[in-house]
């Protein structure tokens, strides 16, 4: 929905021929801190970015390697169009309620001055928060069915730096640990990635609106005493392929977010910007809220997927945990392993319960409660078949209430032969997301390719999963996620859009011993605000949550919000986010620290002037510590305003979570 109208002036529209950088053209952002430069190096289009008068990125060369020859090279800028765009837009859902999309435009028309003479045209858009560019392939009688074998996107940095990432060649669904590295130093790298360019500049590059196409992958191809260059490496087919287009073609958008501080990354939206308005006219059916499952019991062996004498998805257990939702206001609940096709040699089927699960007796039972159930699709990578029976699981679920459906592809290739982050998987993906959306059905997708802000697009995309999540706490054979691995995300994964990491457990207890969550109770509290999703689940049993005092916090937290803000956060080591209420005054905070413990000191002059508000804060005690008294908490009320500053004392791996509500006078 269109808050304000859109401004775009058309600036400049020119036919010009230029061989070289000096007759290169420039585009500013709205704000002039930013400004790219674009033209041919020696026949190849290329770009560089200064940022107040110092260059971060030099002279960057790009285009394609198509199959039937290069598409960077012999180049010449036969026409530029320079355009300016300012509106706000409000999301149905998500960390802000509106959003501005401000930036001036520069659309370059390339051709080769040689036959074939193909053309190509990049279009570059400079916010106040960063650079994004895209392809574009025009249809062209040199060109029918073509295919990209690589594109050559570079990234030359003006000088080294360190980065925080994970490898694409060793993590499988993008589950890994993001490590700091000079960039000079790393591995082939899953996008994104996060660099701490100066004490007062980072950047992420990633990419937006990712359809029908490969995601990125980045490789350093040349450091050196001029800098470091990082090149494109597109996820592949199987044959090698990159991307088969038809005809024409328009790419992601690759995005360089540009910030003063790490926190300004969390608050960029150009990603979202840079994707469509909403195909879904009425979206009032889309719920964001937050729900509990059987889950967490299976991952501790206490329940079973398949059916059994320990089957968690029973008719009796999920109308337990219906019960318990209605009870703590939680508006969903999740049950893993209801459908056929978990246990040796059964056939997986969508369309049908396991003898023991009456979905339809559970579906009715939770809407009397003012709850839904909420439906999984494993898939084990069988992609194929969920494109089979979606059109008739989707409109089964609906017919029975359900408005959320969890899906996933646990299995190292998609149909046995080809990798999620290729083409085939966008499209798969895409294909799930549009067909729920015909059937009123929210998606929660596991195993998934990175996100890229389609999510604006198609606002029933709700959250994915995509990173090393809360069940390494329960089985990894290393001790489980490290404390210094949430306050890495929100500034790494987090990026690329909402988290499906499931916070909130409450019982430290092994079955693997040494493994649990390295945090504190108070930590865990903090991650349920910090570690973004519309979706957000309260991971543990039901059983650790009864008699819970932490509970009410999780109770009374919403999961969209009219405002976000990072009053703090060092990336690895703290971090502090501070989220307003949508359709209220009460603001949520959670703040987070590694294995050190320290002292967070937090202003609330986001807080309305002459207002007064109850601050509820769910702290470390004195004396807890993750690795010898891990539930020490404690609860205190005080009396704030906008000209308070709270001390918070975080414990190692330690935390806090806020409530603050207006007080009426």
């Amino acid at each position: 929905m269109i808050k304000q109208a859109a401004v775009l002036l058309l600036l400049a529209s020119v036919t010009i021929g230029t061989h070289a950088k000096g007759n290169s053209l420039t585009v500013s952002s709205p704000d002039k801190t930013i400004s790219v430069t674009v033209g041919t190096d020696n026949g190849m289009p290329c770009y560089s970015v200064v940022r107040n008068s110092e260059k971060i990125i030099n002279t960057s060369h790009l285009g394609f390697q198509l199959n039937d020859g290069n598409l960077d090279r012999n180049m010449t800028v036969v026409n530029t169009t320079k355009t300016s765009h300012d509106d706000t837009w409000t999301q149905p859902w998500g960390e802000d309620e509106t959003i501005r999309n401000n930036y001036n435009e520069l659309r370059v028309k390339y051709r080769q001055r040689t036959s074939p003479r193909r053309q190509l045209n990049i279009v570059f858009r400079v916010f106040d928060d960063g650079v994004a560019f895209r392809y574009e392939i025009p249809a062209q009688n040199s060109l029918d069915n073509f295919q990209i074998m690589e594109e050559k996107t570079e990234y030359a940095l003006a000088h080294d730096a360190q980065a925080w990432s994970i490898p694409s060649n060793r993590t499988e669904y993008f589950e890994g640990i993001y490590r700091r590295q000079l960039l000079s130093q790393k591995d082939t790298m899953c996008a994104p990635v996060t660099i701490e360019y100066a004490p007062n500049l980072f950047m992420a590059l990633h990419e937006a609106a990712l359809e029908d196409y490969a995601s990125i992958n980045l490789a350093t191809v040349a450091a050196n005493s001029k800098g470091v260059t990082l090149q494109t490496a597109l996820t592949p087919w199987r044959n090698g392929v990159k991307v088969y287009a038809d005809k024409q073609l328009s790419s992601p958008w690759r995005i360089i977010i540009i910030g003063e501080t790490a926190g300004d990354l969390m608050l960029s939206r150009m990603m979202l910007n840079l994707n469509e308005p909403s195909k879904i006219a009425d979206t009032s059916w889309i719920e964001p809220g937050k729900y509990i499952g059987i889950w967490w019991s299976i991952h501790k062996k206490q329940n079973t997927w398949e059916m059994g004498p320990n089957h968690g998805a029973t008719t009796d257990n999920v109308k337990r945990y219906i019960d318990f939702a209605a009870k703590h206001n939680f508006s969903g609940v999740l049950a893993e392993g209801w459908n056929p096709g978990w246990g040796q040699g059964e056939k997986i089927t969508y369309l049908k319960a396991y003898p023991d699960f009456n979905i339809e007796e559970v579906c009715r039972y939770a809407l009397s409660k003012g709850v839904r159930f909420i439906g999984h699709m494993e898939s084990w990578g069988n992609a194929q078949l969920i494109e089979e029976e979606m059109d008739s699981a989707f409109a089964w679920y609906h017919r029975m209430g359900i408005r959320a459906v969890k899906t996933g592809y646990v299995g190292h290739l998609l149909d046995g032969k080809e990798l999620a982050k290729s083409q085939y998987g966008i499209r798969h993906y895409r294909k799930v997301v549009e067909t729920a959306a015909k059937y009123q059905i929210m998606i929660d997708n596991h195993e998934p390719a990175m996100p890229t802000g389609i999510q604006r697009t198609w606002p029933n995309f709700m959250t994915q999963e995509g990173v090393r999540g809360q069940e390494y706490n329960a089985w990894d054979m290393r001790g489980g996620n490290p404390p210094a691995h949430t306050v890495t995300l929100p500034f790494t994964r987090c990026l690329a859009g909402p988290t499906d990491f499931t916070p909130a457990i409450f019982n430290f207890s092994e079955v693997v011993k040494g493994t649990h969550p390295h945090s504190t109770l108070a930590k865990q509290l903090g991650e349920f605000v910090v570690i973004y999703s519309p979706l957000q689940m309260a991971a543990d049993a039901i059983e650790n949550y009864e008699g819970q005092p932490a509970l009410t916090f999780i109770e009374s937290c919403p999961t969209t919000w009219s405002k976000t803000l990072v009053p703090n956060g060092e990336i690895g080591k703290y971090v502090t986010v501070a989220r307003k209420q949508r359709g209220g005054d009460s603001w949520f905070i959670g703040s987070i620290t590694n294995e050190e413990a320290r002292t967070i000191e937090l202003p609330l002059t986001f807080l309305d002037e002459g207002s007064t508000y109850r601050a509820i804060i769910y702290e470390d005690a004195p004396d807890a510590d993750y690795e010898t008294n891990p539930y020490a908490m404690g609860i205190r009320q005080v009396e704030v305003t906008a000209a308070t500053t709270l001390t918070l004392r975080l414990a190692r791996s330690g935390g806090a979570a806020i409530r603050i509500e207006k007080v009426a006078r």
